[in-house]
């Protein structure tokens, strides 16, 4: 921690629960599970913050001033961490207290210093936890090389799906398993695998050098945190091609825009030309993923789009006919390992089908509402 703070030091008078601590307020997590409430914002002019399943609740409590938001944060800093802090305006951390271990990103708007603290249980979720829609998980654990994508918009989980995977592969395989993240949010034990996990501004200074060195560290699979920009995407596609199997994530939404947003960091011409054959030739799927508010109110659940390249969606991706995608998902959903596709409008279907959301929350989380109506229709 930071010099001069202390994490237990009762600060913030609540109006239900008497003046709490920092760690009083990360405990909540614990108490009441991180499948239900996800995230803490702290900002000046509000008191503080909860997601309780996917929507914002105020403590009942004053307004937080800007020394109560530093009395809170800054304990859970290292002094480097701090430092860097005040000179770049934005962070990343970690820090664990019981159970959980929380992500911190604390950063500077025009009423000074805010910060969202993200929640997960050191316990890593099992695989069949997770909710997949088939069991394309099996055919990826199983993979030795390639690109398998996890895509989805900040708080959709794509770091515990990868998280529970890795676990799987950590319990079936004897593998050297190398994970670069920002932070260090899960921690993996080892089991039959060997892990390594590295965290950005600790253990190494960004992503791309972080593959650099992973191509000499003799891994058999590889986990980038995020692929963020060109120099990373780059290494990680030559990971992929050298005989790794790297698993990463990107802020999209669906598996198309997946692939296009990819395609972006590279203006027309020969580079771009040279990232379309290696992106078709190294990938293997691309997982989209949102997580809806159950029916019943108890927490949230998965729905995936599920992208698997094989030879027709390869051809597509190296010609740049990104907009013809969905159809293969829409095509190739038997459950063969040349298939297994889903996508996000027919997982919506089926969740609602079997009455795990309500209609209303499926409309409002498709893609595509025209789309997930024709689904609904045929599922009838």
């Amino acid at each position: 921690m930071a010099k001069g703070y202390v994490p237990d030091e009762k600060i913030y008078p609540s109006q239900s629960y008497g003046k709490l601590s920092i760690l009083d307020m990360l405990r909540h997590f614990e108490d009441k599970g991180t499948m239900r409430i996800s995230d803490l914002h702290l900002k000046i002019g509000l008191p503080p913050l909860y997601r309780i399943d996917g929507k914002l609740v105020r403590l009942k409590g004053p307004p937080l001033t800007q020394e109560l938001v530093e009395q809170l944060i800054y304990p859970l800093l290292t002094d480097k961490t701090l430092a860097k802090f005040q000179d770049t305006y934005s962070i990343d951390s970690s820090y664990q207290v019981g159970s959980i271990q929380v992500r911190i990103n604390v950063f500077r708007e025009r009423d000074g210093i805010s910060a969202a603290i993200r929640a997960l249980s050191l316990k890593i979720p099992s695989i069949e936890q997770i909710g997949f829609p088939n069991d394309i998980w099996k055919d990826i654990i199983s993979l030795t090389n390639g690109l398998v994508l996890v895509t989805g918009v900040a708080g959709s989980g794509k770091s515990t799906t990868i998280a529970s995977l890795i676990e799987k592969i950590n319990e079936q395989f004897p593998y050297r398993i190398i994970m670069l993240e920002d932070p260090i949010e899960y921690v993996h034990q080892q089991k039959l695998s060997a892990i390594s996990q590295r965290e950005l501004g600790r253990d190494v200074g960004t992503f791309a050098d972080g593959l650099k060195a992973v191509l000499r560290e003799d891994p058999n699979v590889v986990v980038v945190g995020e692929m963020r920009d060109p120099e990373t995407i780059m290494m990680t596609l030559m990971a992929a091609e050298t005989g790794h199997l790297v698993l990463s994530t990107l802020h999209t939404r669906d598996a198309a825009g997946t692939l296009t947003r990819i395609l972006d960091y590279f203006p027309e011409g020969r580079q771009s030309e040279i990232v379309k054959s290696q992106l078709s030739l190294s990938l293997k799927y691309i997982i989209s993923q949102k997580l809806i508010p159950r029916k019943n109110g108890a927490g949230r659940i998965v729905a995936m789009e599920i992208l698997n390249n094989d030879y027709a969606s390869a051809n597509l991706i190296r010609m740049g006919k990104m907009e013809q995608i969905y159809t293969q998902m829409q095509t190739k959903t038997q459950n063969r390992p040349d298939q297994k596709m889903i996508t996000l409008e027919k997982h919506l279907a089926v969740l609602v089908r079997d009455g795990s959301i309500d209609l209303a929350e499926a409309h409002r989380w498709a893609n595509s509402v025209k789309a997930f109506e024709d689904e609904m229709k045929q599922d009838n």
